[in-house]
This record gives C-alpha cells, structure tokens and sequence, in this order.
C-alpha cells in the first residue's frame, strides 16, 4: 500500500449541500472506516482529507490545518497516540479538538487517549447521530475557545497600554536611578510592587517601596494616588510621616476592604549621614556595609500597612539610622522571601541574608541576589510580584547645589547690615507665624510657606534653598532653643537614635515656648532678597555654635553652615533666641 494518500482523498469532496463548516482530517488505516465517515461528514458540510497513518495525518494537519481531527488508535508508521500529541503540539494555543475512533474498552487505554490530547471518543461502528452530536459539541467547544482567546487578547492588548500608562505616570518621575538599582519581576502584566524615589527641596532622598495585596490590574489600581500623594507632598517638603499618613488614608477611602499597601519608606540625609526608616507591614530591609557585605542593621516591621484603618500616625514608628558613604541600603517585599522552587520550598529571609554575604566583590547585591533567585526558582511559577531595590549611599546619589543657588548672594551689592524687617519700601510683601505650645509638636509650618513663596513671589526656581534655610533656621530654633537639645547627643553609634527618641520624648511633653517665623519680600528691577527672622522663646547659647575655622562639622552645625553658603548673609542675634537671614535673587 502506498504510504501517500491519493489525490482525490487527500483533496476530499464536497457534496452541494450549501454548507461550509471547515475542514475535517480522518486518520484510520482501514479505508471502509473512511469512507463511512467521508460520508457522514460530508452531507454535515465539512471538507474532508484522509490519512492511512499517524505520519501521514500530522504531515496533512501541518500543511491543511484543519479544524477537526478524527483519529484511530491503532495505526502503522505512527499510532494515533503519537500522531495527536504532535499535532496538539503544532496546534499550539488555538484549539483544534482531537475526536478518537476506537473500538476498545480498557480504561487504561481511553485514558491514555486523554492524557496525548484527545478530547472525545467515537465508538466503532459509527453512529451517524452520535456523529453529529459530538461535533456540534466539539464546535461549540472551538467557538467558545475562539471567544475567549479574542476576549484575553483583547484583554492583554487593554493591560498593555494601560501599564504604559501606570508606568509613565508612576515611574517616569524618579530620580537617582543611576545610584539605586532596582530588581522587579512581576507575576502578571502589571504588578502590584511599585518603587517611587525623589527629592524634597532640601535634597534630602525619599524612596518608598510598595506592595499591593495580590497582582494583577487590581493591585496596580493604587499606584497612581500613592505617586501622586507621594511626589507632590515630597515636592512641598512634607516629613516622611506626613507622607505616609496622607497615603494611609487615601487608600482607606479609595481601597476596597481587605486591600492594603505594605511599605517601605526610606528618607536619606542629605548629608548621608543617617536615615528615616519606616517599615509598614513589609518584611525586614537592611543596612549593609558596602565592602564587607556585613549587615550593620535589620529594620523590622513596626506599623500597619497603608489603607487598612484611617488616622493612623506614623511619627513613632521612625527608626532613625546613622549610615556612612559607601554603605548599601536594601529593601525588599514579600515576592523575594516567598518565591519557590519546583519541589514548593519557600525562598525565605536566612537565604536573601545568605545571598547578601556572598555578593562581597560584586558591584551590587542585586546582580547576585538574582543569580541565586533564578538557581532557587528555576522553572516554578512566580506567584507574587518580585521587588527589591538597593540603594548606593555615595555623594553622587544626591543633587549637587546648582552654581546659581550658591553664588546668588554675591551677585548684587549686599544688604545693609543694620537693615530692620520692618523698614522696606512700599513693594514688599510681610507675613509673620507664630507656633505654640503643642502646635509645636503637630504642624511644620515650611511647607506652606514654601508654597505662599512661590505664589506670592513667584519664586518657584529658588524653592529648594528657601526650604532649607527655612527648615534649619525653624530645626535649630525648636530643638536647640524651645527644647534646649544639645547636638553632641548624635555621637556616637546609637547618637542619632538616641538624640531623636529624646526629641519625640520633649515634643510629646511640650505645653508652652513658641518659635516666630517673619518673612519680607523685597523686590526690585533685577531680581530682590528676602529676609528670614526665626524667633524661639528660649534661645540658646550663640558662642557655642562656631566651630573650629576650616574644620569640617561632624554631627551639629553642618545645617547652618549650609544656610550660610546659601545666603547673603546670615547672624544670630542676642540673647541667642533671634537668627536673621538674607537671601538675594537676580533676574536675567
């Protein structure tokens, strides 16, 4: 017998009957079978081709494509086995039902029949109702199979843009990407993680890392008011815990129930001298010594997620870090600790501080941290969202001042020294604010004075300095003037954290004091200056604060020695309580 099928049967017939539902394959050794179901088919409409074997039916499925396959069992060449896990194999993702013609009885063997690919059974001799029943199914079958892959394409293509635009609109805005390296490997289209850095305008760095309950479009939905909350409240120079609580209940208002961000939030000096962590519900992040690979501190959870409850407050919940320039700081969510491998084995935290110990002579934690995840996970499902983020403490992570910031106090004659606040022209703008007493402890009056700044004044390219000067000046008036603190507490290991436990400690107890902000606006053709007074009702001891000419500050003083870069001029006035600072722009 020849082993090619013949022209007239590998063509098939057609009878006039009006109808066209595709192209049927049969593939059986014996030609009456055949020929009984070229038959019954074809009065059903369908374009019939024949093969005698299993080689030559996946031959004929590859050049024809038919969308129905009848396949006898027992064949020569190739049985009906092999022939339909081949041909499942080039049908890929688009279903073509695969309908067994078989005689046989055994379990074992119908089963096997399933277990290749198949999808049905026809039973020898062929019922012509039968027939028909079982390929109305398979086609119902195949027309819902054509739905839904429409309906998940369509879905995919809609997934696609949308995270092109979460993307754009989350992530296009962060900064220091050359100096935080980033691992993020979502478990579907979009990902639940999101990773936001930025600078407030005292240059100080912000990161926050994110965790959405589950993955998918439904984890993602919360990234865009967390970036927006968290980039315009950064850009205004709100604290990290003002951050997180406007965060926390935007999501409760927004979230359904069961729904929550688990974050951390990580706000590096701009000194790089010491951190803010806040770690909400994630696992633990970590302080890493840069060359040795050591880890110098574990930061455990100590506050809810974001969005289960509204009101909360974050303030206690600072952990405030001393770091050194070469340092790494990593942060990581769950996805690192719970990925598994094939046989179901957690990752976990022991091998993530494993991996970090061996990455000693890489460039990153990160290029080995991945290298071990993918020799641990090897072909296992992902199933939630991976992200880590590592973050290089070295003087190129953060913005230098720009030449103009620094040198704007020389470019014009300097202000009279005696100049009173109170004895401008005609064109000045005045406001004054007074903080008492427990406001001391629940409001930060620079942002919004940054902002009447820029409104007001139309000072928006000179932001960042005022800021600083604000914040230093107010900083230097509340701890060491209201509160009486002394910057020598910093020293040492734990001097950061003992120093600020100590603040929250004063705050907390604060009854009375008051720090005065007076602020005038002087403009004139070219450009202008203001003029800065921060008042305390304390003060503090002026002759104290200069340090050693062309000795570099350690752990106190480095703040007003930046506002004095900064300004034109700047004096403590006595009894200590008073600080003036003038501050000159130009104009092109």
């Amino acid at each position: 017998m020849s082993s090619k099928p013949t022209r007239i049967e590998a063509m098939g017939t057609q009878e006039a009957t009006g109808l066209n539902r595709g192209k049927v394959l049969i593939a059986d050794d014996e030609l009456s079978n055949r020929v009984v179901l070229k038959a019954l088919l074809k009065k059903l409409g369908f374009q019939v081709i024949q093969a005698q074997d299993g080689a030559q039916a996946v031959e004929l499925f590859e050049a024809e494509r038919p969308s129905l396959v009848m396949m006898d069992v027992m064949m020569p060449v190739m049985d009906g086995y092999e022939a339909t896990r081949r041909i499942k194999q080039m049908a890929g993702e688009h279903f073509v039902p695969v309908i067994f013609l078989t005689a046989m009885t055994d379990e074992a063997a119908l089963s096997r029949c399933i277990e290749v690919g198949g999808d049905d059974f026809l039973t020898k001799p062929y019922s012509n109702t039968l027939l028909i029943a079982k390929v109305q199914a398979m086609e119902r079958i195949s027309g819902l199979q054509r739905d839904m892959s429409r309906l998940y394409s369509r879905m995919q293509r809609d997934e696609e843009i949308a995270e092109e635009v979460f993307s754009g609109a989350v992530t296009r805005d962060n900064v220091a990407l050359e100096q935080i390296h980033s691992l993020l490997r979502p478990a579907s289209v979009f990902s639940g993680d999101l990773l936001l850095t930025a600078f407030s305008p005292s240059r100080d760095l912000h990161v926050l890392l994110g965790d959405f309950t589950g993955h998918g479009l439904s984890a993602a939905l919360g990234a865009l008011p967390t970036s927006e909350v968290f980039r315009s409240m950064t850009a205004k120079g709100f604290a990290p815990e003002q951050i997180l609580a406007a965060i926390n209940d935007k999501l409760h208002e927004l979230l359904p129930t069961g729904m929550f961000l688990a974050a951390q939030f990580v706000r590096l000096s701009r000194g790089l001298d010491h951190m803010q962590v806040f770690n909400c519900g994630m696992p633990d992040c970590y302080l890493v010594d840069g060359a040795s690979r050591e880890i110098k501190q574990t930061i455990e959870s100590r506050s809810l997620p974001l969005g289960i409850a509204g009101g909360l407050g974050f303030k206690q919940e600072a952990q405030h870090i001393p770091v050194q320039i070469g340092d790494l700081i990593l942060l990581a969510s769950d996805g690192v600790n719970e990925a598994r491998n094939p046989q179901g084995e957690y990752f976990g935290a022991q091998r993530l501080r494993q991996s970090i110990h061996a990455s000693q002579g890489s460039d990153c934690i990160l290029s080995k941290l991945s290298d071990v995840l993918d020799g641990f996970c090897l072909n296992a499902p992902q199933d939630d969202d991976i992200s880590l983020a590592e973050i290089h403490v070295v003087p190129e992570l953060l913005p230098a001042w720009s030449e103009g910031e620094l040198l704007s106090a020389h470019l014009q004659e300097p202000v009279d020294d005696e100049l009173d606040i109170l004895d401008m022209g005609s064109d000045s703008i005045e406001f004054h604010i007074t903080l008492r007493g427990g406001q001391l402890r629940q409001a930060d009056p620079v942002p919004m004075l940054i902002n009447y700044l820029q409104e007001m004044a139309g000072l928006k390219e000179h932001r960042r300095p005022l800021f600083t000067i604000l914040t230093e000046l107010f900083v230097n008036a509340l701890d060491h003037g209201v509160l009486q603190m002394d910057s020598r507490l910093k020293e040492g290991p734990e001097g950061f954290s003992r120093y600020f436990e100590r603040r929250e400690r004063l705050l907390e107890e604060l009854t009375s004091g008051f720090v005065r902000i007076g602020v005038r606006i002087h403009p004139e053709p070219q450009g202008g200056f203001i003029v800065i007074q921060v008042e305390d009702s304390e003060g503090f001891d002026i002759d104290a604060r200069p340090l050693t000419p062309g000795e570099p500050p350690l752990f106190s003083g480095r703040g007003i020695t930046l506002v004095e870069s900064l300004c034109e001029s700047l004096r403590f006035l006595t009894p200590g309580n008073r600080a003036e600072a003038i501050y000159r722009w130009t104009t092109a």
